[in-house]
């Protein structure tokens, strides 16, 4: 199977005819759909002599930035709102080669949330980070698809970015989407690793917003990821929990912004925890979802 070794971005026509000598593949979404600004497309490349990528990442400020350049991923110094405002938006990616890595053998861009269904029905993994952040227009998501399946296997959370070169280090992808969007407090991010062995994946995530919901999941045996996800926010006690008891091993997580298809999503099988990440404050609605 053909792996993915390589990722670029183009502003121009003239960019995009470099790439397509260098034998790249276009993605025909542009990453300014609906918002204006430059006609912006990610390119790929499958090249047999060259390792492939096994983790793609997006920042949307210059903190995001510093423990992906310790850990080695490679930047594409192109902004994706370029033109359009909004937050500065950059594509990263990474070789990795630990037992938490697996090659990517596709990628591609949603830009609604019809697509957004389809893509989860079919075991893609989703990208966080809308690739229009704060600018309006169509929301866009990059997703990758491996070349075996993997489960989720471990999640923590972290409301500091120090230790975050030692986390890309260790294997983990970070969830590219701030829990405490909107709400000011810390920037907050939920962190994830893989493993092809559904003996070893999470079978369950849940989310509790309150005391009553703490205790009531502590006395179903899940166990708490301890970093409130409101962190530094004036918002409610909001923690992650998690399950793995060897029953359903779970595919892939994700948070969403925009809730608008989450009927359709739960149609697709898509467990969608409808409680509020921002739950107590004056930020904007967030879920965790994850799937099976």
């Amino acid at each position: 199977m053909a792996y993915i070794t390589h990722l670029d971005v183009s502003f121009n026509e003239a960019e995009e005819k470099y790439l397509q000598a260098q034998d790249f593949k276009k993605i025909y979404v542009n990453l300014n759909k609906g918002a204006g600004g430059k006609y912006i497309y990610i390119w790929y490349k499958k090249d047999k002599n060259e390792l492939p990528i096994t983790r793609v990442q997006v920042t949307f400020n210059d903190a995001m930035a510093v423990g992906l350049i310790k850990a080695g991923y490679t930047k594409i110094n192109k902004d994706l709102n370029a033109g359009a405002g909004g937050d500065y938006i950059y594509l990263w990616y990474f070789r990795g080669q630990t037992e938490y890595d697996t090659p990517i053998v596709e990628i591609d861009v949603t830009k609604d949330g019809q697509e957004e269904t389809v893509k989860f029905g079919h075991d893609w993994e989703r990208l966080a980070c809308d690739l229009n952040r704060k600018v309006g227009g169509s929301w866009l998501y990059a997703w990758v698809k491996r070349e075996k399946q993997t489960y989720i296997c471990e999640v923590i959370a972290r409301d500091f970015y120090e230790s975050d070169a030692d986390l890309f280090e260790a294997g983990f992808n970070r969830v590219d989407e701030d829990t405490n969007r909107g709400a000011g407090g810390a920037f907050v991010f939920i962190w994830y690793r893989q493993t092809t062995d559904p003996k070893r994946a999470l079978s369950d995530l849940h989310i509790s917003t309150n005391r009553s919901e703490f205790q009531a999941l502590q006395q179903q045996n899940y166990e708490p990821v301890e970093v409130n996800l409101n962190s530094g926010s004036e918002g409610d006690w909001v923690r992650l929990w998690f399950k793995k008891d060897g029953s359903k091993p779970i595919k892939g997580i994700t948070v969403i912004v925009n809730t608008a298809p989450v009927d359709s999503y739960e149609t697709a099988g898509v467990n969608v925890i409808r409680r509020n990440l921002n739950t107590g404050n004056d930020g904007e609605t967030e879920y965790l979802c994850y799937y099976h």
